[in-house]
Order: C-alpha cells, then sequence, then structure tokens
C-alpha cells in the first residue's frame, strides 16, 4: 500500500482540515506509531498506528466524494467550529451525511457562494494562491462611485505589501444611496474586496460572492445547500488539474473577502 502525507490521513479520515492537522502535528498532540510525529511524516494507512490526544485514529471507510455548494448568510463562520460559539457553516450542511469541508474562506460578514467538500485533493489545487479561477462578487456600496475611483480599483494596486493581480470593476447599477459594483478576482488575499474599497474610500454595506467560474447561486436560497450537478463536478475537477499560472505576488495565507 502507498504512503500518504499523514497531515492528509486526518483529511481523509475526516477528523480536520490538512492546516488544522498540521497544527496539532507541530504542537505534539500526534503520535505515530507510539513516537511523536512530525512535519512531512508519511504514514500507511492500516499498517502505522496513528493516535490524536491518545485516541487511534483508524483508517477510513471508502466514502464516496461529496461536493456541493451553499448560499452562506452573514454572520457564520466559515469553519467547521468555534471555541467562542459562535455559528459556523457547520451548522448549515449537518445534514450532508458526510462531513465537508469548506473551499477557501468567505469572513464572517460576507455572504454567497462557499464550495465544500470531502475531496482533500481537490481542495487543495482550488485554494492554491496561484489559482486562476474567477469569483465574482457583488459589492454594495454607501453614495455613488466617483469615475476616478473606479479607475483606481480596476488599475494595479499594493495591500498589506503585496501588488495584487488586476481586479476587473464595473458598475452595474446605482440606487437611492448606494451603488453595486461587480468585482472580479483571480486570487484572494485576505479581505482583499474590503481593503480595496476602504483604500479607495468606498463604505461597503453588503458583500456578496454570486459565483465561482462557471458555479452561480442560481435559486439557491440563503442558509440552504445543494449538490453540485455531474457537469459541474467535472468543471471543478478539471479547472483544478491547469496548471497555475505564475505570478510574482504568490504569498501564504487564508483566502477571502
Amino acid at each position: 500500500m502507498d504512503s500518504i502525507k499523514l497531515q492528509k490521513y486526518f483529511t481523509d479520515c475526516g477528523i480536520m482540515s490538512r492546516r488544522a492537522a498540521e497544527k496539532e502535528i507541530e504542537s505534539g498532540k500526534v503520535k505515530v506509531n507510539g513516537e511523536p510525529a512530525f512535519m512531512g511524516q508519511r504514514i500507511v494507512p492500516g499498517v502505522d498506528a496513528v493516535t490524536y490526544l491518545g485516541k487511534a485514529v483508524k483508517p477510513p471507510k471508502l466514502t464516496k466524494k461529496m461536493y456541493i455548494m451553499l448560499n452562506k448568510p452573514r454572520g457564520y463562520l466559515t469553519t467547521m467550529s468555534d471555541d467562542r460559539g459562535r455559528p459556523t457553516v457547520a451548522d448549515l450542511v449537518a445534514d450532508a451525511g458526510v462531513r465537508v469541508y469548506p473551499v477557501g474562506r468567505l469572513d464572517m460578514d460576507s455572504e454567497g457562494l462557499l464550495l465544500l467538500t470531502n475531496d482533500g485533493d481537490l481542495a487543495l489545487k482550488l485554494t492554491h494562491p496561484r489559482h486562476s479561477i474567477p469569483k465574482i462578487y457583488h459589492v454594495r456600496v454607501s453614495g455613488t462611485v466617483p469615475k476616478d475611483t473606479l479607475k483606481a480599483l480596476n488599475s494595479p494596486m499594493e495591500i498589506d505589501g503585496y501588488n495584487l493581480l488586476p481586479v476587473k470593476t464595473e458598475l452595474i447599477s446605482i440606487k437611492n444611496g448606494y451603488s453595486v459594483l461587480r468585482m472580479t478576482l483571480f486570487e484572494g488575499r485576505n479581505r482583499q474586496i474590503r481593503k480595496m474599497c476602504e483604500k479607495v474610500g468606498l463604505e461597503i454595506l453588503r458583500l456578496c460572492r454570486i459565483a465561482i467560474g462557471d458555479l452561480t447561486l442560481g435559486e439557491l436560497a440563503p442558509g440552504k445547500w445543494r449538490y453540485l450537478t455531474r457537469a459541474q463536478t467535472e468543471y471543478l475537477i478539471r479547472s483544478a488539474a491547469k496548471s497555475p499560472k505564475d505570478k510574482t505576488t504568490e504569498t501564504k495565507g487564508t483566502k477571502n473577502a
């Protein structure tokens, strides 16, 4: 049997995400064959004995891979648990039948399309900093948006010391007291849209992700989820298989908006 990385084993077993597993390994809470585990360690499922906090982590049963989309409402954390008892997206997909994990993030005050899956390999590829699948947002901002401000949002911009990839920004409507922008991102730096708007003096009233590539929310109600169709799943797999484009701004960090 082939060996796999220890953190992947935790994901395959439905215990936690890879990043969370890495933290637990580094903190000394994981043992392999009775010895403290170390980063980069590989194990053979069913042969090596893995324990976490003194309890055995058994090899997973064969589980069908699941891909779902959720219309995340405001007020929910994009995480599977919270030590402060705040609501999380795990509460909204508890009836999925299989433990799934978010692909990327939306911050607590943002809403819209969020993908979740138990396919760790696909999730890792789609959340790579250099992956170029576009994410489209509708951003409601206070007041009107001057032409020079719109131009600034479409121009190269530096946030937190990083030169961002161009963000296509269009003014799609002007209402009484607010405007709506359509912003298309090809990367997802930490709270990128909020920081961009803050930099040009725009106050965000609502931030909603409406699409990831060809996947759209459609009529999915806030707080509800549904399975991806076969065609949608195949689209994601094809997108993940494409080689990421080289970008000079690659960094480590959480992806959310």
